[in-house]
């Protein structure tokens, strides 16, 4: 290895032009690759004697950074096409369009009901989608057995033992949990996905979302859960809404009742979206039944209260006129994009 070498290949480097970013990695190979002329004088710096080792070492590794500066200096400043600092695109070109995304129906809705039981003074309590058989049906009035369990066609995470895991079938059981940790008086709304085996169709679905309202104090009535419905129903559908309760049956609460709402679409007259009745099925409730409040520790010769729970699905469906379920699931961006220019709630 002679000194001269060194400065011939740094003299190379110093007035290394390039047209190309092809020409740039010819330069790079030819200079740094395996067989490339500085990695040769590498090879070649163990014959090199010792005294000058440390002269002859100093230089080669300010050859090889100029070098690897200067290829990268090239490729900064080289196009594809060849013309050096030309910019690769026309920016006086207009842009493409940036389409922004949009609420999900079943996220719009929800944040309404939210928005509308916050106005009545609920908070919102959520809980663990994986639960267990105690939560979902014992607390809530299921004893081992019962026919009621058969209203609900439950994926069973883990079976065979005093209290299963399982998918929630229904957000009751956050009602279960916030009875547990909170003190009275209670007035919560819990929103959240459930999981039932079920045929799916444009009328059912194996996952769905449901939100459930509780209130527990001192002297509750059935009229103060009509009360409740009437002004939900009015806050959600139009201020003309009337509403209609039906005698129903669940195990958590008695008397229950199912409520209907006079149709939007035709106020009442009939129409095919209300099956000519005049009314639309929204959701289900009644007074907390006294085992279910005696279950979480609540003295049940004190206090009473009301739950309901409705489908999120279903409300959307009145309200938008959705007539299958299964738009919700799908991501077909064509529905989606009905909802681009949803209000914000």
């Amino acid at each position: 290895m002679k000194r001269e070498d060194i400065d011939r290949i740094a003299a190379f480097v110093g007035d290394l032009k390039c047209k190309t970013q092809k020409e740039v990695e010819e330069a790079r190979v030819r200079l740094l690759g395996k067989k490339g002329e500085i990695t040769a004088l590498f090879d070649d710096f163990r014959t090199v004697d010792r005294a000058q080792k440390a002269e002859f070492g100093k230089a080669l590794n300010e050859l090889k950074q100029k070098a690897l500066a200067r290829i990268e200096e090239l490729k900064g400043t080289v196009s594809d096409s060849g013309e050096s600092g030309a910019p690769k695109a026309d920016l006086t070109m207009p842009g493409d369009p940036f389409e922004l995304g949009s609420r999900h129906p079943v996220s719009i809705v929800r944040q309404e009901i939210v928005d509308i039981f916050r106005k009545f003074g609920y908070d919102v309590a959520e809980g663990p989608e994986i639960e267990d058989d105690y939560h979902v049906f014992e607390a809530l009035n299921f004893p081992p057995n019962h026919p009621a369990r058969d209203m609900q066609d439950t994926f069973f995470v883990s079976a065979g033992h005093p209290n299963p895991i399982l998918l929630r079938t229904h957000t009751s059981s956050v009602q279960v949990r916030t009875m547990e940790k909170m003190d009275v008086p209670i007035r919560v709304i819990c929103p959240g996905r459930v999981f039932r085996n079920e045929a799916i169709s444009a009328r059912a679905h194996c996952i769905f979302h449901q939100v459930e309202g509780l209130y527990i104090d001192e002297g509750v009535t059935f009229a103060d859960l009509k009360q409740a419905i009437l002004l939900f129903a009015r806050e959600m559908f139009g201020p003309d809404t009337q509403i209609r309760m039906r005698p129903s049956y669940f195990p958590f609460t008695e008397p229950s009742a199912e409520v209907d709402v006079s149709c939007n679409i035709c106020h009442g007259k009939g129409c095919n979206i209300c099956k000519g009745t005049g009314w639309l099925e929204i959701l289900g409730c009644g007074m907390v039944d006294p085992n279910v409040l005696e279950a979480s520790g609540i003295d049940s010769k004190r206090y009473s209260g009301f739950a309901f729970g409705m489908g999120l699905e279903r409300i959307a469906m009145l309200k938008w006129r959705v007539n299958d379920l299964r738009h919700y699931f799908e991501n077909d961006m064509r529905f989606l994009h009905e909802f681009a220019t949803a209000p914000e709630v």
